[in-house]
């Protein structure tokens, strides 16, 4: 049996009870998925605020084929969660009652914190909101696995790239010390020296995650990746700050959830601590991205703008310990991962349309 291959997997996690705190989401939901692969027992923690399907139908200033492609995403992500025999209990984590009740009901064995607002710009006009979500759910769910130290082998953290700042090299690893800017960085930043502090006093097994510039099918968030597909779609221009010359490290969300349920299934174990990248592992241009979208809707518009001057600068983070560590190998390129999410968008943009021709225009 090799060392990180699928059978190594499913023997580390088919004997786990893995609760998803804020798992509803875009990342949460393929991480559910993911897991349920290797036979891990998974629970769903959300209060279905964010992408909520509610909010989908009254936001102001959505259109009715958005609308509609919109909430066939969420609708999908319950309908495949439920057919892989995913567990889903709507409770706020930001209530404590409830989430010990759900702790006592369900006594995971390893949990996830994935509770927050999912964009940068979000973050930034609802900083509150922000706080709620990330830090007060936070605080919660490290209190409860303290108490059940006996019984909780690992937490893990979902932080961000962005804590890293401006990128002062173009590649970046674990031990550059992070300068964040802005509300959503620096409540990611809050929250992983809150875990790693819950591991140096209380003996925690613990692991933080940084993903970066994340897409892939069922994602209602809006970033650059998706925004692209669709003002393709819809005929308005793609915007390339400075000629599409700024650097991400886009990552397909298939490649970020495999990284963690192998960091779930080969964490080395309980008062052990792991903070890793999990990325494609190669940062790439705006410009490129859009090249991407143009190969599958050859009519895109590229237009360029000013760059703006509070965008942080950005670059590729090093892969190599989550390599070394836990076996994760990124496997989707842009070329063909974005390419891939790019036709799966068209499909469904399509099957929006005629859905909402059927009903008279009205979604």
């Amino acid at each position: 049996m090799a060392k990180f291959g699928p059978e190594a997997m499913r023997e580390a996690l088919s004997n786990q009870r893995v609760m998803l705190v804020g798992g509803g989401g875009f990342i949460g939901h393929n991480l559910a998925l993911e897991l349920r692969l290797y036979d891990a027992d998974v629970m769903v923690i959300d209060n279905l605020m964010v992408n909520s399907l509610i909010d989908n139908v009254y936001v102001e200033g959505r259109q009715a084929v958005q609308r509609e492609a919109y909430q066939g995403f969420l609708l999908d992500r319950y309908r495949l969660m439920r057919q892989a025999k995913v567990k889903l209990r709507n409770a706020d984590a930001r209530i404590y009652a409830d989430l010990a009740q759900l702790f006592e009901e369900y006594q995971p064995t390893k949990v996830v914190h994935l509770s927050a607002i999912a964009s940068a710009v979000d973050a930034r006009a609802n900083p509150g909101l922000c706080f709620d979500l990330q830090l007060i759910t936070l605080r919660n769910v490290l209190e409860l696995c303290r108490q059940k130290g006996s019984q909780v082998n690992e937490l893990m953290f979902i932080s961000s790239s962005t804590v890293y700042g401006d990128f002062e090299t173009p590649t970046v690893d674990e031990s550059v010390r992070p300068r964040p800017r802005g509300i959503y960085a620096n409540a990611k930043y809050m929250g992983e020296r809150l875990v790693r502090t819950y591991h140096a006093q209380y003996g925690l097994g613990t692991s933080i995650v940084r993903p970066s510039a994340l897409y892939g099918e069922r994602c209602i968030s809006r970033r650059v990746s998706q925004v692209f597909i669709e003002n393709a779609l819809t005929g308005k221009p793609l915007l390339l700050e400075g000629g599409g010359d700024g650097r991400l490290d886009f990552t397909y969300v298939k490649d970020l959830v495999d990284g963690m349920a192998r960091a779930l299934a080969f964490h080395p174990g309980k008062g052990l601590s792991e903070t890793l990248n999990l990325t494609f592992g190669n940062a790439r241009t705006v410009a490129e991205l859009a090249a991407v979208v143009k190969s599958v809707l050859p009519d895109a518009i590229l237009e360029e703008r000013p760059r703006a001057n509070d965008k942080p600068i950005r670059g590729t983070l090093d892969t190599k310990r989550a390599e070394t560590t836990v076996g994760f190998k990124a496997r989707w390129p842009l070329e063909l991962g974005y390419k891939r999410y790019c036709e799966w968008y068209v499909e469904q943009w399509q099957r929006a349309q005629a859905e909402v021709a059927r009903n008279g225009g009205f979604a």
